[in-house]
């Protein structure tokens, strides 16, 4: 889980249908950065990180030990 660059932000924008300028996904990248950096220790970690349409099926795991 790396903070999101511009570049990659207004790519993704696009793909959903919601283009945004060079400023715009500059912002967007100052806004939600520090909530990636603060999760970056435990990045990998929850089981939910891979992707979100298993966050249910993590959710329901049995834990072996």
């Amino acid at each position: 889980m790396t903070r999101p660059t511009p570049k990659a932000i207004k790519a993704t924008a696009e793909v959903a249908g919601i283009p945004v300028d060079e400023e715009t996904a500059t912002r967007i990248s100052n806004s939600i950065g520090p909530a990636f950096e603060g999760f970056a220790a435990i990045a990998g970690t929850l089981p939910f990180d891979l992707e979100p349409s298993h966050f249910v099926l993590a959710q329901t795991a049995k834990v072996t030990k």
